[in-house]
């Protein structure tokens, strides 16, 4: 990934994608369904403004399928219902707050997030374990800068998300056979190590433009070495604890969705292989390209140390 000091002459080819992004970002923009204020007004004020990064080698998943194809079922299980339930979904005003084991404990609204934290575009592989995978070229800002700002405490060992609580706008958390059965409010958690990882992003755009609501609007999670369920959506509070929470979906089903949900083609589901996945976008239902699964969803190097003497096939 490309990284530029924020003293560095920016290069040609970084400068015309920044512009192309920031541009793009200023579109789109409508109703209540996304903050009042643009995206491209924020990017023009945070402190570095946009870094550019990108993976070599990756065929983006055509936008439409990412932002019509996907889980939230805080508007239904089906791959289509977020898109068609999450249309008049509000944002705005929105607050996310940090709390529990820091020394500093505060909330910013999405403006304050968008121009206090420097934005960039990120190129991720998507796994979901289901066995079907995205490329997505994400905008946002490392997770680590939010945490840091709090200062964790010696206590802090874990990093705990809250997805937004509201049965009004959500419709599968006021019905329990729609919203799958699920306890709301959604909760997933890092370990602190890993949510402090440089790859640990959270997320308020894609494609160059706001964060649609069926993808987590306005800010979300992505952590690309893991299981999409671990990328929360929505999230209204992040708390530091010094125990493991039981996250959601450990809850509902421990034997088939463990608390580390790495990527990891050698530990299969209990109802199907985790060793090849499908390539969402590659063609139509005869024509699907399947590729094998990579050990971390392609990203071993950068984080297999953070597992180091960890058994993976009990800590799934």
């Amino acid at each position: 990934m490309l990284r530029l000091p924020a003293n560095d002459i920016t290069p040609e080819h970084i400068f015309n994608q920044r512009r192309k992004i920031i541009q793009a970002l200023g579109l789109g923009i409508a109703g209540s369904m996304l903050p009042k204020i643009s995206l491209a007004e924020m990017a023009e004020n945070s402190p570095l403004a946009f870094q550019t990064a990108s993976e070599n080698g990756l065929v983006l998943t055509p936008e439409n399928k990412v932002t019509g194809y996907n889980n939230f079922y805080e508007f239904g299980v089906d791959k289509g219902s977020p898109a068609q339930y999450a249309k008049n979904f509000k944002t705005d005003p929105w607050q996310l707050t940090i709390e529990g084991e820091v020394e500093n404990p505060f909330s910013l609204d999405y403006r304050q997030l968008t121009t206090t934290f420097p934005l960039e575009e990120r190129i991720y592989r998507f796994r979901c374990v289901e066995a079907w995978s995205m490329v997505i070229p994400w905008v946002g800002f490392e997770l680590a800068r939010l945490i840091e700002r709090a200062k964790p405490t010696s206590k802090a060992k874990y990093v705990v998300f809250h997805t937004l609580f509201d049965p009004e706008q959500m419709p599968g958390q006021k019905n329990y056979f729609f919203g799958g059965g699920i306890d709301y409010p959604y909760v997933e958690a890092l370990r602190l190590d890993e949510a402090l990882h440089p790859l640990t992003l959270l997320t308020v755009g894609l494609y160059g433009k706001p964060l649609p609501p069926q993808n987590g609007a306005p800010i979300r999670l992505a952590v690309p070495w893991k299981y999409g369920f671990k990328s929360i959506k929505s999230i209204v509070k992040i708390s530091l604890t010094d125990t493991r929470p039981h996250t959601t979906w450990e809850k509902l089903a421990p034997q088939e969705y463990g608390f580390y949900a790495n990527v990891n083609p050698n530990v299969d589901h209990p109802r199907w292989s985790q060793a090849s996945e499908r390539i969402i976008g590659s063609g139509g239902l005869l024509s699907v390209k399947r590729q094998p699964t990579l050990m971390f969803n392609g990203y071993e190097k950068e984080v297999a140390h953070l597992y180091k003497g960890l058994d993976l096939r009990v800590h799934f």
